[in-house]
């Protein structure tokens, strides 16, 4: 038995079916993939900077974690941002108050411009003793 000639146009039609569902499955292929992306979980904003109590008057406490100063002054506790205002960098303690190591900006010790490219102070963070005495500095 002979099976029929398959036309040009027949052919045409074949291939243009099959290139448009090949299209399709890679499509709907690339959308499942993105809608099964895990995003990344929220970045932390509150930390735990231990007992309250354990802070002496006048001490400057590095929280590299966070990365913050915190202050203890008579009138309780203030806490600087050590992320540099230019491009944020991480800034360092230095002789006077801070020094950006990415370009050279420096910051007294409350945190104000002494000498640029920064033009902006280090941004204060929040502070609150919790009712167990611990401090807790948050970024957000």
């Amino acid at each position: 038995m002979k099976t029929p000639d398959l036309s040009r146009r027949d052919f045409l039609r074949l291939a243009r079916t099959l290139v448009l569902a090949a299209c399709a499955a890679l499509g709907l292929a690339g959308l499942v993939r993105f809608l099964d992306t895990v995003t990344q979980p929220a970045a932390q904003t509150d930390f735990d900077a231990g007992p309250s109590d354990g802070y002496a008057d006048g001490a400057r406490t590095v929280l590299p974690s966070v990365p913050a100063v915190v202050l203890k002054t008579p009138q309780g506790f203030a806490a600087l941002s050590l992320v540099c205002t230019h491009l944020g960098c991480t800034v360092a303690p230095a002789a006077g108050g801070f020094a950006c190591p990415c370009h050279g900006s420096r910051y007294d010790p409350q945190g104000r411009v002494t000498r640029g490219p920064a033009t902006q102070p280090l941004r204060s963070l929040r502070t609150k003793v919790t009712s167990d005495g611990h401090l807790h500095v948050y970024t957000d």
